[in-house]
Order: C-alpha cells, then sequence, then structure tokens
C-alpha cells in the first residue's frame, strides 16, 4: 500500500500562532497552490481517499475533485488551552513542561505528540486491514489522505522513516505530498 499523504494548502494567520485542530482561514493564494497540488494528483488512480474534517483539508479535496470520506484520526495535534494564542504569549506553566517534554507531556486541555501517534497509528492499522482484505491485486493500491503536518510526521514514525526525537527534523510543507510505503 502506498499512502499519498497532502498537507493541506497556507493558512491565512499571523506568524506565531498556535492553531492546532482550530479553523482558520486558507491564505488568499489558494487557488493557485491547490492547483499545484491538483496537477501533481491527476494522473494517479486512487483506491481510498480520506480527508481531516478541518475545512482547511476538505477545501483542498474538494477543489482537486475527490469524494472523500472525514475522519477526525487525521485532525491536527489538539493543543487545547493553547489554541488561537501566540506561542509566546501563553500563559501556563505546564507550557515549560510540554517544551521539556512534547513527546508524553499534553497541553493543557490537549493532547500529547505521543497521544496523537496512537490516534495516527489507529487509523493506519485500521487502513491497512481494510487494505488487505479487500485487495487481490499484485500492485500495490495507492490511499489519497488530505491532512496536516503533525498527522504527516505521525505516519513516517509509524513507517519507520524517522524517531519520534527526530520527527520534526522533517516538516513537510503546506500543499506537499508525502509518500509513504507500508
Amino acid at each position: 500500500m502506498e499512502l499519498y499523504l497532502v498537507r493541506h494548502t497556507s493558512v491565512n494567520i499571523p506568524k506565531g500562532l498556535c492553531y492546532g485542530q482550530s479553523e482558520v482561514p486558507l491564505n488568499e493564494t489558494f487557488i493557485q497552490e491547490a492547483s499545484i497540488v491538483k496537477s501533481k494528483l491527476l494522473p494517479i488512480s486512487f483506491y481510498s481517499i480520506f480527508s481531516s474534517p478541518s475545512s482547511r483539508c476538505t477545501s483542498l479535496s474538494e477543489y482537486c475533485n475527490y469524494a472523500h470520506i472525514t475522519d477526525n484520526r487525521l485532525m491536527e495535534m489538539n493543543f487545547g488551552k493553547w489554541e488561537m494564542q501566540q506561542w509566546d504569549k501563553i500563559e501556563d506553566n505546564r507550557l515549560q513542561k510540554w517544551f521539556d517534554n512534547w513527546i508524553e507531556t499534553p497541553a493543557t486541555n490537549g493532547e500529547s505528540f505521543n497521544e496523537m501517534y496512537k490516534r495516527v497509528s489507529l487509523f493506519l492499522d485500521e487502513v491497512q486491514t481494510s487494505h488487505f482484505s479487500r485487495t487481490k491485486s499484485a500492485e500495490p493500491q495507492k490511499i489519497l489522505v488530505f491532512t496536516h503536518a503533525g498527522f504527516i510526521l505521525c505516519a513516517k514514525i509509524y513507517a519507520g522513516i524517522v524517531s519520534f526525537k527526530d520527527a520534526f527534523s522533517s516538516v513537510p510543507g503546506f500543499g506537499s505530498i508525502t509518500i509513504i510505503s507500508l
């Protein structure tokens, strides 16, 4: 199975804003960015197509003319109380604990990176099980997922491409396509 993980296009928010699962507007360059993504995906035939329910992902899927299944497990990390605040203005004594151990420490009223990883792993386990039980083809099936940087990083850990501690050394760009073989 090949996963085509598409990060949503750029967002129109102030630099340094913690937005995680919050709904935020897309940049005014959406059409140009989405056209590039669409042109890269057009020649490929996909077995299944999924999207995070966040509008920044569903908008891109719809622009590319894909009917998709939405799944909450594809959402970005939940930063809870910190969402929609500037990182350098967050007043919460848990913030330093999170910076010291972001893998295990959850954001206040949110989740830790490890909790997100478990959510992503459940989705990927399910897709693999469902995929392998229905296909007879020797050719690897292609699964398309419109999602977020955090999900893509967790998928790379799941596939053994990067470790937890090195995950953020390769953050995918807006509108990028990451291909992972499982």
